[in-house]
């Protein structure tokens, strides 16, 4: 006998797990192929979309670049809603160097590792990394003293609506600005 409203939380963990194993094997391939593509020096082509995000936030460049940059930081502010949070956080910023924030719902039913390497870093002005299923992101700090601007463009992924990544995004930047401003 299921019980009410089990069958919809299995449903959602299906879907989640489903989408967590798509990245995974993605993730794989796009490296098999990356690997394949240098050898033969060829370059990929594909038409990508990309979905930018951004605020401004009431502080200097420097505080908003370590708030978003240092853990025990990111740790209070990435999550896309009051329901999830990030429990641990590491990063090695500088180019080469991989990051992981394992993120997780409060009621413990899911949870994954959000990471990916540094491509480019230059402090206080640019962030530019790949996750682990070889997408690329790009973030801009530009600021005028008291002001910073964070824009972050991403490429989409292809299981969810741009819509919805969009919104996730931006909520967390949201949450970004709120604790940067409020520290």
């Amino acid at each position: 006998m299921v019980l009410p409203g089990t069958l919809s939380q299995i449903t959602f963990m299906i879907v989640v797990f489903t989408h967590h194993l798509y990245h995974k094997v993605v993730g794989c391939l796009h490296r098999k192929t990356k690997n394949t593509q240098q050898k033969n020096n060829t370059m990929e082509t594909q038409n990508k979309t990309i979905i930018t995000v951004e605020n401004t936030i009431d502080a200097p460049k420097e505080k908003v670049w370590e708030y978003f940059t240092k853990p025990e930081h990111i740790t209070k502010w990435n999550n896309a809603s009051e329901d999830w949070f990030t429990p641990r956080a590491e990063n090695d910023l500088r180019v080469g160097g991989n990051f992981v924030y394992r993120m997780e719902a409060k009621d413990g039913s899911f949870g994954f590792d959000f990471g990916g390497t540094y491509d480019e870093v230059k402090n206080n002005e640019l962030i530019q990394y790949t996750i682990g299923d070889g997408r690329k992101v790009k973030i801009n700090f530009s600021g005028d003293g008291s002001k910073t601007r964070v824009t972050e463009s991403f490429e989409a992924e292809n299981m969810n609506s741009t819509e919805l990544q969009k919104t996730g995004w931006q909520s967390i930047l949201d949450n970004f600005k709120k604790y940067t401003e409020s520290n």
